[in-house]
């Protein structure tokens, strides 16, 4: 394997459930010359000295793992930029708003066919935001009181890593009424969204511009780092929509969380059977290190 000759190589693997684990573990030393230090109970890094890399990540595929494999230098990420709708948050809160305005299949048709690529992110918010006309703003608060969670391991995910010195950054393609409460709730230091525009107590169906997606999300990767005096290769970003790839991909460590196939074909990694505390050990966190 003569790309690992010259490029110190780590393998970090994840696991859920214990046998799994165990079977994982028990593939990667089978298959590997490498040096393993436990990072948890479920949890550990391989330091890769040789080894067919291609057909052991293929072996691990098949079992209920996560896992990265990324060069040693540079793992701890100095900017954290995560999408939050179904990220960072266990909804769509664009879906779960018309659920209260009565049109949850249709919206959510749109937002899954937006997901997956296939209609263009500006058009399609635009159309679903449209829906939502005449909605009381009471909702909004219904909506992230009632159906709004994050998701397991976001806040440690977040706090960790500012405790450790990384900017967090949330940044949506949903709205800055939700962005603000979740990132305070999590930890992040800043939030970037969409705005629902509002009259007389209710939603018009339009939503403020310039709409921020794909592009405005890579900018907003660009403009954290450069004002960190960093590059993308010091970012992590995590998403699970089409509107995150040209962040993820960009990014040191670009992570898909539970994504669409377009997504997940496109990542570093991708996280699918553990929760969010699975990016703290992609970048050699222990969890002694965690920030509860």
């Amino acid at each position: 394997m003569s790309e690992l000759s010259t490029i110190p190589t780590v393998l970090t693997v994840v696991g859920a459930d214990p046998d799994a684990y165990a079977q994982a573990v028990s593939r990667v030393e089978a298959r590997l010359s490498s040096r393993r230090e436990d990072l948890g109970p479920l949890a550990a890094d391989f330091f890769v000295e040789s080894g067919d890399l291609p057909s052991l990540k293929a072996d691990l595929a098949n079992l209920p793992v996560d896992f990265a494999v990324q060069p040693v230098a540079n793992r701890r990420k100095r900017l954290l930029i995560a999408d939050m709708d179904s990220t960072i948050i266990n909804v769509e809160c664009l879906d779960e708003l018309a659920d209260f305005a009565g049109v949850k299949a249709q919206v959510s048709e749109i937002t899954e066919r937006a997901m997956r690529g296939e209609l263009a992110f500006e058009g399609a918010l635009r159309e679903r935001v449209g829906m939502l006309k005449g909605l009381g703003v009471e909702a909004l608060q219904s909506c992230y009181d009632q159906r709004v969670r994050l998701n397991p391991g976001a806040e440690i995910l977040v706090r960790t890593m500012a405790k450790h010195g990384a900017r967090c950054a949330l940044v949506s393609g949903g709205f800055t009424f939700f962005t603000s409460r979740v990132a305070k709730a999590a930890g992040f230091h800043l939030n970037r969204a969409n705005t629902l525009i509002e009259l007389n107590g209710a939603l018009t169906g339009h939503v403020g511009d310039p709409i921020l997606g794909k592009e405005a999300k890579l900018a907003a990767l660009n403009a954290e780092t450069a004002a960190l005096g960093l590059t993308p290769a010091d970012a992590l970003a995590v998403g699970d929509g089409a509107n995150d790839l040209a962040m993820i991909e960009a990014a040191g460590l670009g992570v898909a969380y539970r994504a669409k196939p377009i997504v997940a074909a496109q990542a570093d990694a991708k996280v699918d059977h553990t929760d969010l505390t699975t990016l703290l050990y992609f970048q050699g966190y222990r969890t002694e290190e965690f920030h509860q």
